[in-house]
This record gives C-alpha cells, structure tokens and sequence, in this order.
C-alpha cells in the first residue's frame, strides 16, 4: 500500500453482502448483526431488527477508502511529496500568487513551508529536518547564512531538534534547498502528515554513561520513513524517538512511537517500546507495550507502527487523527498483537520496563564528560531564538575549540562537543559573549516558548518575545536561584511547547482587561512532570493570568515553593502534594 489507493468499495458484510453502505448508511439488512465498522459482521445473533451501522473512521486497513474531510481529498486528489516540482517550476518563478489553496493549506506542510503572519504578506516559516539533533559546523553555519540572507537573521531551534527560518519568500526557497542540499540537509517532511523528524539523545554515542547509542538506528529510521511514497500519507503527524540515554531526554513518554533504553537481567541492552503518546488539545501518554526490542530490530519495529497507523489510523475526523486515539481504543496488547501478526511476522520477546529517569529536567546543559574524556558543552538561546549571525559564531567555535561536531536538544538548546578540559573556560568566555551562555540562570534554563504569534496564524499571544522579558524579570526578582522551574509559553493549545509537562505551563488566551475588552493572557497548568511518575500538569480552574502580570505571579509561586518545599523537593512534587483548596488559595493570592 505505498500510494493512496484507488477508490473501491469497502468490504461487504459476510452477512448482509454489502448492502449496509457506508458511513451514517445503516444496515438494513436484519441478519446483518452490529458491524464494527468494518464491513465485517461480528454478531449475527440479533436477526429480527435493524441494528445501525456505526460510522466507518476511513481506516484503510478496513477496507475505507473513500476521502472523509477535505484534508483526506487533497492527498488522494496529489501526494504532498509532488509539490516539489510545481515549486521549483512554478511557483518560485511566478510568486505567491500562483500557489493554490490546497498546495498552500496542505502540500508545502510536506516541504516544511508554513505561511507565517499575516498570510496576505507572502511570507514562510520553513523547518529544517535534522535527526537526532546530529550536526557538523558546516551545517550551522550553512543554516546561519541562509538565516542572514533570507530570512532577516532570525532562527529558531525548535523542541524538535530542527531549525526553524523566517521570513522566506517562496521566490528564494529553490536556493535555500540548493545550500541546504550542498551540507546534506532537508526540510522535506518536517510537517505535514508524515513522520516528523526523528528524536534522538543529543549525546548519543558520546555520553559515557549511556545505555546505548541510538544513533544509528535514528538515522537509519529517518532514511527509511522519509522521501517514500510509503509514508507520505498517514492520517496525521507521526513522531517517534529512538534513545539509549539514561535521562530518557528524547520525552518518549509524549511520542507516538518511543524506543527507550533498556537493559534486562542478563545485562543484554535494548528498547523498551512505547506507543500512543501525544499532547495538543487532548493530551495523552504513551502506554508501554511491554516488549524488549533488539537493536538490530529499531528501524523494523519503528517502521511496522508506522505501517500500522498508515492503515488502522482513524481519518474520518482530523482531530481524532492520531495515533494516540488508536491505541486508547484498542489498547497496548492488541496493538501490540496487530503489529507483531501483520507488520513484523514474529513475536516480540517480553521485557523489563526502563529505568527511572533521575531527572525532570532533561538539559545536558554546562559540561558533560565524554567517554574519550572531552568535553560536551551545551549553550543556551532565550527560549529557542537565535539569529544567523550567533549560528555563524557557534560554527566557528565548534571548529576552533572542538572537532567541528554539534548537535541540537530536544529543550531548544545546543550542543558543542569534543572540547578540551583547558578550553571549556575560553569557550564559555566566548559563548557569553555571543550572548549564548554554556551555564544560564535557573530560570533561563528551564523556560520554553513556541513560535507565537509574531509569526504563527494559530497563536492567540507572543511568546519568545515575551520570555526574553519573563526571563529577564524573575533573574532580577530571584537574584542567584539555582533551583530549577520549568516554565513553558504556548501561543495556542497545540502545546508545540509542550505546555502540559511544564511546572508551570502558560497555554495563550485572550482574558477580560477590567475595562470590558480582552487583552493577551495565559491559562496555567501546575505540575507537569516526566519520569518515572510521571503526569500532566493540573489545570487551575478558571485561572487566566494577564500577560503583564506574568513576573509577579511566577514570582509569588516560586517563592512559596521554595520557602514550602520538603528537602530537595521539585516544583512539580510540592504542587501535586499541596491539596485542592491549598493549590486554589496559592492562586488566588498569587492573583490578587
């Protein structure tokens, strides 16, 4: 099933032969039993009624094949890889006006084009698939100077591991993928409804204390779900991670596919498989499917999900698109099964779920020792903002102070590896002075922020902007605080910032200004946290806090925190301690 199929109809009922049609069609046929959807009867004992066929969820591995939202016609109608041809042949020679609405609305996703704000100016975002965060010197400084020169030297880097551009013109795209291609990168599938880029530790292979290096079986899962028709059309986004990392820092408990680190009794090291996460508007962890995976089995097990969510993934209705709400219904043991049956031909052994990952806060931030005895040395952007120019200045450091070897974390920081003990003080001297320090404040450290609304068409409020001040405002409230706080800026409820796992996560609304208009504002959730219990932060009912007031409420919570806190107690345990009415009495104090 490598393309979209052809329209055919879908399989009969063994009991009615077809009749019962499709979608809100009901089976008129009175043999005919309950349908699950699938054509196939499963209960032909209520002979004598009529029983309603319940509504078909377009799964091709049903037999639904028909198109059921306008999202679904535009893939069949071309495949968003297709687009490419059309860019370089048309729309790059005759300018934003030539591109039509599905191309701009659905297909440029495939090549990582996003119109940003307003639409009506013709400009992009544009992505930059990078997997596992695996860089060299001459890629940073190949995307710095594409940044520079076509995009007003503003970048971001994203939770992802990508880089994010701005403000490109589709007339200047054809050269930025030829620069691009000159240092081996892409942006082809970076969005769209194709495996996303793949995750992966950004010490990987590098840490001494890792389980195991996934990097190559990262790359290897990239090279084999992307640039194939056979992936180019699922239902929805597909993230997978693939990490050995003992700090569990590629979130697998958030992906729709998670390979994590194991080793069992007999000192054999593997993955844990996990499956079914995903945040956005309804949240959900990924649930363990119990099976120990063999390194040299990564990219078949990774490549069978995503077969499986190809054909059995709902795509009736794009917000119940993902494979989150597959594994919800079905649950991790038939999951498990339908893989193991029909996309791998053979069982997985049972094994050991993962360590406890012995920190909240996933960074490898300041210095990490290597295995060959160097130095990783991670650097900091205010919340992901970077420009072209501090990407050129990063390059030129990793190749003076290193081996020209970079990579990007899933925290929206950077890494520069291969530094001598020596150097470290030279390094960190120089990285400051590009304004991107290798030990930041507490507060710095733990802030994240998606695009916003300075560039994103979902976003209600700004939000790197805003950080930079939030940032600025608590360091000079909480002087020499090193007790870290997570504080996560989401502009809409996509939670691109993954504001559900923050300590304080601040989801973008627009909230009453006292005067009867609405201004900029956040909705807070308390007490996000991943590791081994993990869980989503609580929603404060009806709190919406006014973006001006954001220092002074931050502040307040902090403060009672650390002044309320058990020994080494985190932000997210002492709030998820706190009972209800104490949790609604911090709140309202914090908001007077």
């Amino acid at each position: 099933m490598s393309e979209y199929p052809a329209q055919q109809a879908e399989a009969p009922c063994e009991e009615c032969g077809g009749a019962g049609g499709s979608g809100d069609e009901r089976c008129e046929i009175l043999i005919c039993g309950s349908c699950d959807g699938s054509g196939i009867s499963t209960n032909a004992q209520e002979a004598g009624r009529t029983i309603p066929r319940p509504r078909g969820e377009g799964q091709w591995g049903l037999g639904y094949f028909e198109p059921l939202n306008g999202a679904e016609r535009a893939k069949r109608d071309q495949d968003g890889l297709e687009v490419f041809d059309r860019i370089l042949g048309l729309h790059a020679r005759e300018g934003f006006a030539s591109i039509s609405q599905q191309d701009l609305n659905v297909r440029y996703r495939w090549y990582g084009l996003y119109t940003q704000r307003p639409e009506e100016d013709g400009f992009f975002m544009q992505r930059i698939r990078i997997p596992g965060g695996v860089l060299t010197a001459e890629q940073v400084e190949g995307v710095g100077e594409i940044s520079k020169g076509f995009g007003r030297d503003v970048c971001d880097v994203t939770d992802r591991q990508n880089f994010q551009l701005h403000w490109i013109r589709i007339e200047d795209v054809p050269q930025i993928w030829a620069r691009l291609s000159a240092v081996g990168l892409t942006t082809r599938q970076t969005c769209g409804d194709v495996p996303r880029n793949v995750l992966g530790c950004p010490l990987a292979g590098i840490a001494e204390n890792e389980l195991l290096d996934g990097t190559p079986h990262v790359l290897a899962t990239n090279a084999r779900l992307t640039g194939t028709k056979e992936f180019s059309n699922l239902p929805r986004k597909f993230k997978v991670s693939i990490s050995g990392c003992r700090e569990q820092c590629a979130v697998h408990e958030v992906m729709d596919v998670g390979l994590v680190g194991v080793e069992r009794a007999d000192g054999t090291v593997g993955f844990d498989l996990w499956a079914g996460g995903g945040l956005g508007t309804n949240p959900m962890f990924a649930q363990r499917l119990g099976a120990f995976v063999p390194p040299d089995r990564a990219v078949e097990v990774a490549t069978g999900i995503t077969q499986l969510f190809r054909d059995y993934g709902y795509r009736r209705s794009r917000t119940k698109a993902r494979l989150k709400f597959l594994v919800k219904d079905w649950g991790p043991e038939r999951l498990r099964e339908v893989l193991e049956a029909e996309y791998l031909g053979s069982t997985l052994e049972d094994g050991p779920a993962p360590p406890e990952s012995p920190h909240a806060h996933r960074e490898h931030l300041g210095a990490t020792r290597q295995r060959d005895g160097l130095l990783a040395v991670g650097l900091s952007p205010v919340a992901g903002r970077i420009s072209g120019s501090q990407l050129v200045g990063v390059a030129e450091l990793a190749r003076r102070f290193g081996r020209g070897r970079l990579r990007n974390t899933t925290q929206q920081k950077m890494l520069i590896l291969d530094v001598a003990d020596e150097d470290l003080e030279p390094l960190s001297a120089e990285l400051d002075a590009l304004g991107l320090p290798s030990t930041p404040g507490a507060v710095r450290t733990g802030t994240m922020a998606c695009t916003g609304i300075e560039f994103c068409k979902l976003a209600v409020v700004e939000t790197k902007h805003r950080a930079a001040w939030l940032i600025e405002e608590l360091e000079r409230r909480l002087p020499g605080m090193s007790e870290r706080v997570r504080i996560n800026l989401n502009g809409c409820p996509n939670s691109c910032a993954r504001y559900q796992i923050a300590d304080i996560g601040l989801m973008g609304s627009l909230v009453p200004d006292g005067n009867g208009g609405r201004i900029e504002g956040f909705q807070v959730h308390l007490g996000g946290h991943l590791g081994g219990d993990y869980r989503f932060g609580k929603k404060v009912k009806g709190l919406r806090v006014a973006a001006r007031d954001l220092p002074d409420f931050i502040e307040l919570l902090v403060r009672c925190w650390l002044d309320e806190r058990e020994e080494a107690e985190d932000f997210s345990g002492w709030v998820n301690r706190l009972p209800q009415d104490q949790v609604s009495d911090l709140v309202e104090l914090a908001t007077a």
